[in-house]
């Protein structure tokens, strides 16, 4: 009788996941707005504090990927109306955005505050685009100085918006158009989350 293959024992297993959380281990992938905050003003320390507080913050009211926040251009907004051109990466659905009075007050300061003219929205030092890579890398060292107990990434300020979106009960498909999702089922991951499904669940 041939033997029984048994599984290598690795970090993947439930066995190795039973001995407790590893360092740098994420118990999900998105942020709170309480936590979003508390990002955004750990960044706001940086040499480029105000910069970098505005990218936080357009990327995650507008769900939009490093990709997306760097290519954005001076053009893509309008500020006097209140509404933000979005081109979606990966194919997805663009769409214009409302802008609300929190991020138009920050957009407006970086516009005066930015000594090199660009078209691009966020620029380096040089007055080049910021790259995908300086995006990332400011998010994860934000992450670190606001003192959370895991990883913080670029793309979690997305995750962050749908949760978010989905937790005050917005529609799916809105949610939907609104993040340029190409099908719905990337979509309700977030409506999965929201606590509001159960809330009358249980009445006593």
């Amino acid at each position: 009788m041939p033997a029984k293959y048994v599984r290598p024992y690795s970090k993947g297993t439930v066995a190795a996941r039973a001995r407790g959380p590893v360092k740098g281990y994420r118990p999900r992938e998105y942020l709170t707005e309480r936590e979003i905050e508390r990002l955004m003003k750990a960044a706001g320390k940086n040499r480029w504090g105000h910069r970098d507080t505005t990218a936080i913050l357009i990327a995650y009211r507008h769900g939009l990927r490093a990709s997306e926040l760097v290519a954005l251009r001076w053009d893509d907004i309008e500020l006097a109306t209140g509404r933000l051109h979005v081109r979606r990466a990966k194919g997805g659905a663009t769409s214009v955005h409302p802008i609300g009075a929190k991020e138009s007050r920050a957009l407006r300061r970086l516009q005066r505050e930015t000594k090199t003219p660009s078209r691009y929205v966020f620029v380096s030092e040089r007055g080049a685009p910021l790259s995908v890579a300086g995006y990332q890398r400011m998010v994860a060292r934000a992450g670190e100085s606001a003192g959370f107990g895991f990883l913080v990434h670029s793309h979690m300020l997305r995750h962050s918006c749908g949760y978010k979106l989905a937790n005050d009960g917005q529609d799916t498909r809105a949610i939907q158009h609104y993040l340029g999702h190409r099908s719905i089922a990337s979509t309700v991951r977030y409506t999965a989350l929201a606590p509001g499904r159960f809330k009358h669940f249980w009445k006593d």
